[in-house]
């Protein structure tokens, strides 16, 4: 898809989610949404699959996050999904995610860690980033267990890699 056609779903949702004055929340959600799309082969396959009818893919998108998410969030995924949109769906969230970040003057800072962060950890790690990049930040955190330990952040083009996976293969390089 186009990125006027992205750029224009992402706008789309970002007004739906901030006049039904749930952005945070929805935004939160979807980013999140996005990153279980990406990693997920079956569903990405289920919702893109054009033999699927659309009412079909919608209803997954329901049994999915029914009960799990806002009503809103659901009824954006489904919107999208419905509209045959689907396999853009990462690039419609990931610059809603920025739109809704510069709304609120911040930066968006995905961080991978191989486990979940408590609020604690999250709220010291968030301290941190901003004392590295100088900007405030949004922070999405993503788990992904091939980073092994440690963390990988995104913040704009600055990648900041604390990793276990990048020093094992550091240490394999100067072997």
């Amino acid at each position: 898809m186009s990125d006027n056609r992205i750029e224009g779903y992402s706008r789309a949702l970002f007004e739906i989610a901030r006049a039904e004055g749930t952005l945070d929340e929805v935004e939160d959600e979807l980013f999140r949404f996005a990153r279980s799309y990406e990693s997920s082969d079956e569903l990405r396959n289920a919702l893109t699959d054009d033999q699927i009818p659309a009412a079909r893919r919608q209803s997954i998108i329901e049994d999915l996050l029914g009960g799990k998410a806002t009503s809103t969030t659901t009824q954006l995924v489904s919107m999208v999904v419905g509209s045959g949109r689907a396999r853009d769906l990462p690039a419609i969230i990931d610059k809603l995610v920025a739109r809704a970040s510069s709304a609120k003057n911040l930066e968006v800072a995905e961080v991978r860690t191989a486990v979940a962060l408590t609020a604690d950890q999250q709220a010291r790690l968030q301290a941190a980033l901003v004392n590295a990049t100088g900007k405030q930040v949004n922070l999405k955190v993503v788990v992904d267990p091939s980073v092994i330990g440690g963390v990988v952040a995104t913040v704009g083009d600055t990648v900041i890699d604390g990793s276990v996976r990048t020093r094992i293969d550091q240490l394999k390089s100067r072997l």
